[in-house]
């Protein structure tokens, strides 16, 4: 009797212990919390190396080369498109406003904003993120970062901060670039194939267009610069083994850190908006 009532307490238990969605959801929360907290510890550990150790220019270079220099041919392109894209796209409508000689100050002021700075990352973020990650996952999935730790030389320091360097001094620098590409995309279109007197498109893009909306897209551009190179090192720290560990790592970094940029850019424009109202209640009008 004993014997029969301790299994039938078992099965009742084991029934009883089945996962519900519940627990899936909290088994999902946290997990990502987790995550949130291994990725903060992993972005202090990053920056109190920045603070305590100046790294070595010979590591700096090809990295500020890789990262810097080979993204300047995709990210001149990207911005003149769309600049020439976004011309297209809005000139039928102004001009059945009659304000199609306006037309320069809304293109130039959502170029150095929000799609200069945003497009800038995004192309940072699939072509040198993922590269990141799938480098620094390779290096673990093959124990050479393992090595360096053994050898008393700590990985952060000499493979994250060089990379968080170069993202974050560079992208400022990128962003200008797709901002000036895609102004000149724009006006092209605008004054020589759509026909738009120039004096007139250059005139209220001055007029609309400030030095602090440029500066306001440069400094939106150095959180999304940090935001990808950390996003990145971190998933190829974190990376699995073999082939589709290291695969699945560029990936995420990819997706992880576009989102990222997205949130920023959601954060930081609330952000400015309350500023700028604050201190200039009274702005101009198109019409």
């Amino acid at each position: 009797m004993a014997a029969g009532a301790i299994e039938v307490g078992d099965d009742a238990a084991g029934g009883g212990g089945g996962e519900t969605a519940v627990h899936r959801l909290g088994k999902l929360v946290f997990e990502r919390v987790a995550e949130i907290g291994d990725v903060s510890l992993f972005s202090l550990r990053a920056l109190g190396w920045i603070a305590r150790r100046r790294s070595r220019g010979s590591v700096l270079v090809p990295i500020f080369y890789a990262i810097g220099v080979r993204s300047v041919s995709v990210v001149a392109i990207t911005g003149t498109f769309i600049g020439m894209v976004l011309a297209v796209q809005t000139y039928h409508e102004f001009q059945a406003m009659g304000l199609e000689t306006k037309l320069g100050s809304v293109i130039n002021l959502s170029l150095v904003k929000e799609l200069g700075p945003v497009l800038a990352a995004t192309m940072l973020a699939g072509r040198v993120g993922s590269s990141m990650a799938a480098e620094l996952g390779t290096m673990r999935v093959t124990e050479q970062i393992d090595a360096l730790t053994a050898l008393g030389t700590d990985p952060i320091h000499h493979l994250v901060v060089p990379r968080f360097l170069a993202c974050l001094l560079l992208i400022p620098l990128l962003t200008l670039m797709a901002d000036f590409m895609g102004v000149i995309g724009g006006a092209v279109v605008c004054t020589q194939v759509l026909g738009i007197d120039s004096y007139a498109y250059w005139k209220h893009s001055r007029d609309f267009v400030e030095s602090i909306d440029i500066l306001v897209g440069v400094v939106k551009s150095l959180f999304f610069g940090a935001a990808i190179a950390l996003v990145s090192c971190h998933r190829g720290f974190k990376s699995g083994a073999g082939a589709e560990g290291v695969g699945k790592a560029a990936t995420e970094a990819f997706v992880f850190s576009f989102v990222g940029i997205l949130f920023l850019d959601f954060v930081l424009g609330l952000f400015w908006n309350t500023v700028y109202r604050l201190y200039w209640p009274h702005t101009p009008g198109l019409l």
